[in-house]
């Protein structure tokens, strides 16, 4: 068994997903990812814009954001988003514990802005996914940053403002 099996079946039944949602999105699922990855997180999700698009279900590994989409009359399982964690810009999230649920927002690498709901069944698990959310997209320690140097007219001069008091 490979890392994914071995840690995407634990997710799966930590979420509390039933076994035929799971066997339809596993063949889309498994396309995206590779045999090395390590299972974040699993939950089910919706789309906030619109709510009658179907059911979502997000995978999270340690190297990839996948979404899948069920169709409310079918039930097949179609791809919604796959992006590698180091291409997804401006995300955020916003854990509500009053009605248990996170809110997912995320930028893709296409620029088109994409919103998830992710409800939970109590507070306890809204702060175990913002711990997990927070562990994934934590910033790169060791990364190089890009260094764009002063203009020329701007060397050796330091400017500084002072906000006059009100």
């Amino acid at each position: 068994m490979d890392v994914f099996s071995r840690t995407f079946l634990p997710a799966t039944s930590e979420a509390g997903l039933a076994i035929p949602v799971v066997s339809r999105h596993m063949p889309v699922l498994r396309r995206c990812v590779t045999p090395e990855e390590t299972t974040v997180l699993v939950t089910r999700c919706q789309r906030p814009a619109t709510p009658m698009a179907g059911a979502f279900l997000l995978l999270l590994t340690n190297r990839r954001l996948v979404i899948s989409r069920e169709g409310r009359l079918l039930r097949r399982a179609q791809l919604h988003l796959s992006a590698p964690l180091r291409e997804l810009t401006n995300v955020i999230w916003i854990s509500d514990e009053r009605a248990p649920a996170i809110e997912l927002a995320v930028t893709g690498v296409d620029g088109i802005r994409e919103r998830f709901w992710i409800p939970l069944p109590d507070q306890f698990r809204v702060r175990h996914v913002d711990a997990l959310l927070s562990h994934a997209f934590r910033p790169r320690t060791g990364e190089a940053t890009p260094y764009y140097p002063a203009p020329r007219s701007a060397r050796g001069r330091t400017s500084t403002r002072t906000l006059a008091p009100t």
